[in-house]
């Protein structure tokens, strides 16, 4: 199942965006289990922004930080207890602009299983694995389609042992999925099966310019 992934990240173009805003980075780990997994946080409920919400670990860009692939090692580390030496980095997946406006870079890496992980109680009230062959069926609970600058965007919403993984994080994998694995699944493209719900406001950002960086 990991065998290509590594060389179709390094083949895909991810979008890279300037835009005068808040930079952040996540890493998304892939558990290297016989069966492997993804593993998510969820957000303690004691946070004022984003609390209950199940997110992959990261966070925003420190002025020291020389980059943005240190950040998303750094949170991780502070987040989860993930060493950065654990970590073999796969690729990278495209930006994207979260709805407080800060411009968030994705990470892909794989980790050894069984680590002696932990979620920082400040932070976080969970740490989880959830089975990599439930978004490669594409076992959504449903669609979320929402207006971007007048495109519509078709975001899956997967629901599994009391977790909802859907928005942000939801797009992030809709691009492993579509570049890592090869799978026929689009944020553009309505799906060919499932309930759709329609959302009249728009929660997502999209910029006003972009620009592509090799």
């Amino acid at each position: 199942m990991l065998e290509n992934l590594r060389e179709r990240l390094q083949a895909h173009t991810p979008r890279r965006m300037r835009l005068d805003m808040p930079q952040a980075a996540v890493l998304l780990p892939i558990v290297e289990r016989a069966e492997p997994t993804l593993l998510f946080t969820r957000r303690a409920g004691h946070l004022t922004t984003h609390s209950g919400q199940v997110a992959f670990p990261g966070g925003k860009r420190e002025a020291a930080d020389p980059d943005l692939l240190f950040t998303a090692l750094r949170e991780s580390q502070e987040e989860i207890a993930l060493p950065p030496e654990r970590v073999e980095l796969l690729g990278r997946l495209s930006d994207v602009v979260s709805l407080h406006g800060i411009l968030v870079t994705p990470y892909v890496g794989l980790i050894p299983p069984d680590l002696p992980l932990a979620p920082d109680p400040g932070e976080l009230d969970a740490i989880f694995e959830v089975k990599l062959s439930l978004f490669l069926e594409d076992r959504r609970h449903h669609t979320d389609v929402i207006p971007v600058d007048g495109r519509l965007h078709y975001i899956p919403s997967y629901h599994t042992a009391g977790q909802v993984i859907w928005g942000l994080s939801a797009m992030m994998l809709v691009e492993l999925l579509a570049e890592g694995f090869g799978r026929p699944v689009s944020l553009f493209e309505e799906p060919p099966s499932g309930r759709l719900c329609y959302f009249p406001e728009r929660l997502l950002r999209a910029p006003q310019a972009e620009t592509r960086i090799s």
